[in-house]
């Protein structure tokens, strides 16, 4: 390791999406900061995978919606090689409410609307401090494919996660004249711990019936879509948000589907 390596910081990379994205760019020769919030040992279980492989990381407890705590997560995130090419935001920083509009609780929606946009908002800031001076980096947001559709329970997931994309675009334009590349991949359903907790096998039969592919999406997919949009070269591809959702959008048909 050298004062040369590429460095990738991943919020919420302790488990789920974020510990398969991690995985993934050590593999492909970054040093991965995995940022947590809680569970130390979820973390230090992926850097300890990484390690097992070859590979480089170190693990870092922030909040990403606390503004002091992001400040000090780029500055640890930075120290050891003094660069940051890479942001991955996939902090999940507020569970939705899945409930409908009529039963829905005011603090409840905006609370995870803010929630969402509070940890795209500081970590993208302080990144931006970093990679402009260098006039390069790549920043991905982890979306969803909820902000295409419309359903009973879904407003408060929709409605956040279209608020982070139109974010994104905007970063996007701004960080263009610096270099910096900002795009957002959005993934359908994805085979996780957590969401096990939520997708009925109804509900799975349903999705993956109703997708081109004819499965789920897993972790892993959505990694190695993100790793494709962080090459180094790949600077023309800005702004974009890219579908990970095994072609169910193909079949049921995209945004305004009430699937």
């Amino acid at each position: 390791m050298g004062a040369t390596t590429r460095v990738a910081l991943v919020t919420g990379g302790g488990r789920g999406l974020g510990a398969a994205t991690a995985r993934e760019l050590a593999r492909g020769g970054y040093h991965v900061v995995v940022n947590y919030r809680s569970d130390a040992d979820a973390a230090r279980s992926v850097v300890e995978g990484i390690a097992a492989e070859g590979g480089s990381a170190t693990a870092i407890a922030a909040d990403v919606t606390d503004e002091v705590q992001v400040t000090a997560l780029l500055e640890a995130a930075v120290a050891e090689h003094g660069r940051l090419d890479v942001l991955v935001c996939n902090a999940n920083t507020v569970n939705p409410s899945f409930q409908p509009f009529a039963a829905l609780d005011w603090r409840d929606f905006i609370g995870k609307v803010t929630g969402e946009l509070a940890g795209a908002f500081f970590v993208t800031r302080a990144a931006l401090d970093v990679m402009r001076p260098r006039r390069a980096g790549h920043i991905v947001y982890i979306s969803s494919t909820a902000a295409d559709y419309v359903g009973s329970g879904r407003i408060t997931q929709s409605t956040a996660k279209s608020a982070l994309n139109t974010f994104a675009r905007h970063v996007a334009a701004e960080a263009a004249a610096d270099g910096i590349a900002v795009n957002t991949v959005s993934p359908g359903a994805v085979l996780t711990e957590a969401s096990a907790k939520v997708l009925t096998d109804d509900r799975k039969r349903y999705l993956a019936d109703n997708s081109v592919l004819g499965r789920l999406v897993e972790p892993e997919d959505v990694a190695s879509a993100i790793a494709l949009l962080v090459q180094p070269g790949l600077r023309a591809v800005t702004g974009g948000l890219l579908r990970v959702d095994a072609g169910f959008g193909v079949l049921v048909g995209g945004p305004s589907s009430s699937a």
